[in-house]
């Protein structure tokens, strides 16, 4: 019986090295591969291999598995949705569009019918947006639309009612009942009331949170960098401008940017429509962009910036610097964040980000799920949470 476990263990060990190794001459487990086996090893040769069969990519070698056939792809799209988990889909055909150039296929309504819908294959559209057909351009905005709906179910609720907790916070009162006392203040407040022999504090002076009104406590400018590095920034920052666009305490301002500037704000309410305003790729300008942001600020002391950018400059750094400590001077609370995303922080400039660190705005890639806590704390004038 022992010995019969072993064998099928070392059966199924040749059989997930032969997967790996996919095959080929020299490969040398001689193990052969059918049914489900088979399929998942044929549409990963399609994509990794070079020689559009089963064998991997060998050095030197282009790959060129799919062709340039609509019906193939479609029909290999169908094949790992079959066979791979969501997550692995998205990451087969994000290498798909980079490494076999399927980018233009995209532009046909099959295609785009048949992808799984995530954030990168978002910001591939968008930076094909002007070359995209009217045929295509519906469906098109289906597959955004999906995408932006999964990202506010899974952002909206936990961001609301965490800046709505953070404008309460921010608002002082000295009569508060007895739930919205803020004790660390209030004992501050009343340390001269110390009375040694009972060791403790009396306090006279109560200070306490207050509670946001519907009136406009505060504003919020997202500025984007709209280069082609930035896509996946570009989609989350437009879904949190619409989520903090719907919050009445919150006056959001949404600038997106290249060498020029576009105020989206009055797209807000669908951040679709925001997303096929911007225009991916093309230089830089951060200075134009912040003298926009700049000469629309009415409220300086209750005002945050956000600036999303890896932080390559194209236009007069030194004046790029100067607005923002001109602005921090004023009492703007400036964030800098060089990627919104999941995926860490990309290259980005760091003579440039030393520089904003000076000005005591320090520049960090943020995920989207430590957003909601970054802009707390800008609204709340206290430290960043830099991870």
């Amino acid at each position: 019986m022992a010995g019969a476990e072993v064998r099928d263990g070392g059966a199924e060990r040749l059989r997930r090295w032969r997967m790996v190794l996919g095959g080929g001459e020299g490969e040398g487990t001689g193990c052969a591969l059918s049914g489900a086996d088979a399929g998942m090893d044929a549409a990963l040769g399609a994509l990794y291999g070079g020689d559009g069969g089963g064998g991997r990519k060998r050095a030197g070698e282009r790959s060129a598995g799919l062709g340039g056939s609509a019906p193939n792809v479609a029909r290999w799209l169908g094949d790992i949705r079959t066979y791979f988990p969501t997550s692995v889909v998205q990451v087969m055909q994000r290498d798909a569009i980079q490494r076999l150039g399927l980018s233009a296929l995209l532009l046909e309504p099959e295609m785009l019918e048949a992808v799984e819908p995530d954030v990168h294959l978002v910001g591939t559209l968008l930076s094909l947006n002007k070359a995209m057909p009217e045929t295509t351009r519906e469906t098109a905005r289906a597959v955004v639309r999906k995408v932006v709906e999964a990202l506010e179910k899974r952002l909206a609720s936990r961001t609301r009612a965490t800046l709505t907790g953070a404008l309460d916070r921010s608002a002082r009162i000295s009569r508060p009942r007895h739930a919205d006392i803020d004790w660390d203040r209030t004992i501050r407040a009343n340390l001269t009331n110390y009375l040694p022999e009972y060791r403790t504090v009396v306090p006279e002076r109560l200070v306490g949170y207050g509670r946001a009104a519907r009136a406009v406590k505060k504003e919020v400018v997202l500025c984007i960098d709209q280069s082609g590095s930035m896509a996946a920034s570009v989609v989350y920052a437009s879904v949190f401008g619409a989520v903090l666009a719907s919050m009445r305490s919150i006056a959001t301002r949404l600038v997106v940017f290249d060498t020029a500037v576009v105020d989206l704000t009055d797209q807000l309410d669908d951040p679709v429509d925001v997303l096929f305003g911007t225009q991916l790729g093309g230089g830089t300008d951060i200075n134009r962009a912040l003298a926009y942001c700049q000469s629309k600020i009415t409220r300086p002391a209750d005002t945050v910036v956000v600036l999303i950018s890896d932080l390559y400059e194209g236009g007069i750094r030194d004046e790029l610097l100067k607005r923002v400590a001109a602005m921090k001077a004023a009492g703007v609370e400036f964030v800098t964040l060089l990627a919104l995303s999941d995926e860490g922080a990309p290259a980005y400039d760091r003579d440039h980000a030393a520089a904003l660190a000076a000005l005591g705005s320090p520049a960090f890639a943020c995920t989207p799920d430590l957003f909601p806590e970054v802009m707390a704390a800008a609204l709340e004038k206290r430290p960043l949470p830099v991870p």
